[in-house]
């Protein structure tokens, strides 16, 4: 049976309204501050106007090269259908991935692994002006592999490599905006 204490349930609703609108103030006046300072989500990519539109030149089918063109579609940047049609081509070249065992227990059964993927990458005009020089992009992830459940540690690493993709993507564009200014 359950009793309840006259007044008691009114100031513990009250009280919480008063939470409720006070965590709701704040989030209004965090909202009001970041937008008054310039902040944008990520996501944008910018691309001066005077090196629109821009073509991706990856050197095989690649993932970081699928991913740049996607980010620049999807923040309205114009793409060129070939490289004669751009004022900047992003070359992509050199891409690897490996991965080697950090970890293993007494009876040599592996229990990490380190994930690297690499490229090099530039951009160039149609007529080979250099624009921003070659530069290396190295990224490593490590994750815990017991040895069990081998095909959901197989999509595991897949997940990884996929979430290095977009990292790769995103350092070469931030690179590439801000040698660009």
């Amino acid at each position: 049976m359950r009793k309840s204490i006259p007044g008691l349930t009114h100031s513990l609703r009250s009280e919480s309204a008063a939470r409720g609108a006070f965590a709701m103030g704040l989030l209004l006046a965090a909202l009001l501050a970041t937008s008054a300072c310039g902040f944008k989500l990520r996501g944008d990519v910018e691309v001066p106007s005077e090196f629109s539109p821009v073509f991706v030149q990856p050197q095989h089918r690649s993932p970081v090269g699928n991913e740049i063109v996607r980010q620049l579609h999807g923040s309205q940047v114009q793409l060129a259908a070939g490289p004669r049609q751009a004022r900047m081509i992003i070359r992509l070249s050199n891409e690897r991935r490996s991965s080697r065992v950090v970890a293993v227990d007494r009876g040599g059964k592996v229990l990490a692994r380190e994930l690297h993927y690499g490229l090099t990458f530039d951009a160039v005009t149609p007529d080979g002006k250099q624009l921003v020089p070659q530069q290396s992009l190295d990224l490593v992830r490590s994750y815990e592999d017991p040895n069990v459940e081998v095909l959901g540690k197989q999509s595991e690493s897949e997940l990884i490599y996929a979430d290095m993709f977009s990292d790769a993507a995103n350092r070469i564009l931030t690179r590439l905006r801000v040698m660009l200014r």
